[in-house]
């Protein structure tokens, strides 16, 4: 079984680097096709409980900027 990306297209990182979009950290993001189907699993688990943090939140209160082709490199494995 192959575990699909989170990935809902709404790509915008706040203040700690974390995707608005599938809660994903941008290393999360950068490294996804180098990880194992386990480890996109945990990853996965873990997005769901930052999602429940993130909901509470105003989202269009939270300053964000777009992921850049750069950022990814600077922390692609």
């Amino acid at each position: 079984m192959s575990v699909s990306s989170p990935c809902v297209g709404c790509c915008k990182l706040d203040e700690q680097e974390i995707c608005m979009g599938c809660y994903r950290s941008l290393e999360e993001i950068a490294n996804w096709n180098r990880r194992s189907d386990d480890e996109r699993q945990g990853i996965l688990d873990r997005i769901a409980h930052r999602a429940e943090t993130y909901r509470d939140r105003d989202y269009h209160a939270i300053p964000t900027h777009p992921i850049t082709r750069k950022a990814v490199l600077a922390v692609k494995e």
